[in-house]
């Protein structure tokens, strides 16, 4: 094969895996904008369809089994930090996902409710397609993800949401 013809294929191959990850985060970026859109109007139902709660109940609970095991504690305190550990995922993914507390952190960063939403296309550019099919959401091109979604049977829900890098990112300190 020709070196040209190589060249030629070699680019064509590799605009269709960028079409791809575009198109990923084209569609991802529709479901993320109804996501904001629910926050803003404190539609439960809409919010409800845009998040997954088993998905985010179970990061805040591997969040809260690695902050118990690299404790400074005693081994009884760790046990007993790791078997609180479900229960208290469950009350918090109860008391933390919801609109209001989105809207709150959304207001944190200086969103307000008369702010319009970023259209489609500037949520797609945005996102950052990730290795495992997710997309996430950065606070600044190469950052951490905060925010990571996952295609479920057609629409993107929210999977993950890092507390932490929220608050780096605002200069708060977690706890």
């Amino acid at each position: 094969m020709p070196t040209a013809l190589r060249i030629l294929t070699a680019l064509v191959a590799a605009a269709s895996l960028a079409g791809c990850a575009t198109t990923q985060r084209l569609d991802a970026a529709r479901d993320v904008h109804g996501l904001l859109i629910s926050i803003r109007d404190n539609d439960h139902a809409a919010f409800d369809a845009h998040v997954d709660r088993a998905a985010l109940q179970a990061s805040i609970q591997a969040r809260l089994v690695n902050r118990t095991r690299s404790a400074n504690v005693g081994e009884a305190w760790k046990g007993l930090g790791l078997w609180l550990s479900g229960p208290l995922s469950r009350a918090a993914g109860g008391l933390l996902i919801q609109p209001e507390v989105f809207r709150a952190v959304a207001d944190y960063y200086g969103y307000r409710p008369a702010t319009p939403v970023p259209g489609v296309l500037a949520l797609a550019s945005a996102l950052t397609s990730l290795p495992d099919g997710r997309v996430c959401a950065t606070t600044r091109k190469g950052g951490t993800c905060l925010l990571t979604f996952a295609d479920e049977a057609g629409v993107w829900r929210l999977v993950d949401f890092d507390v932490d890098g929220a608050l780096r990112g605002s200069g708060a300190r977690p706890h």
